[in-house]
């Protein structure tokens, strides 16, 4: 008897993505999943493997559509460093406006609960590739602002794009409906702020 075939993949994301987002990791079962989709457990196996790559797929595909926004809008913004650098720091809020489901996993779902040991050598090249475009971005940016993409500008860019954001909007991504524009600006002054301080000399070994 043939196995039973999924036809449309997306649909199971879509729902794994609402589930993840809703009850975190060890709140999504395969059975959970299965009901939720209005497909069979055989099916889901056929298509993914197992639970843990279809969720590592899950976390993947939230993961690349943040980058390639965040991407898009700091390379729109270009030449301009500071704005460019905004933009790619108020992206957590604009996805999450576009995308919630995506944005709440993204932010309050560990990567290493869903891309742990064990992950399929595919997922484990992918996202291997994802952690490269983000360094690739960071370096970009710390360019383009400080001319220099050495350790230090890095980290600091990273302040600016990775730690301000989870920090200021956190708790407005934890509300229903659009981010709070209070915060949107805060994050945007503490960014500002940021860039305006001189980095220290870069050192050469």
């Amino acid at each position: 008897m043939p196995r039973p075939r999924l036809h449309d993949v997306g649909h199971v994301l879509d729902v794994a993505e609402e589930l993840l987002a809703s009850r975190g990791a060890r709140g999504v079962t395969l059975r959970a999943l299965a009901s939720a989709a209005g497909v069979s457990n055989g099916s889901l196996y056929h298509a993914f493997g197992s639970l843990p790559a279809l969720l590592g797929r899950t976390w993947l595909r939230a993961a690349r559509r943040f980058l390639v926004s965040q991407a898009e809008r700091a390379e729109a913004a270009l030449p301009d460093s500071v704005a460019a650098t905004v933009a790619a720091a108020g992206t957590p809020a604009d996805f999450a406006d576009r995308r919630p489901a995506a944005a709440r996993l993204l932010l309050f779902v560990r990567r290493d609960a869903l891309l742990g040991p064990g992950l399929p050598e595919s997922l484990a090249d992918e996202l291997g590739a994802l952690d490269r475009e983000v360094v690739a971005l960071l370096k970009r940016l710390a360019d383009a602002h400080w001319g220099r993409h050495d350790a230090c500008a890095v980290e600091a860019m990273t302040a600016c794009v990775v730690d301000l954001p989870t920090a200021l909007l956190r708790r407005s991504l934890e509300l229903p409906g659009p981010v709070d524009p209070g915060a949107r600006a805060r994050l945007e002054a503490a960014v500002r702020a940021v860039l305006a301080i001189p980095l220290p000399k870069e050192r050469h070994a």
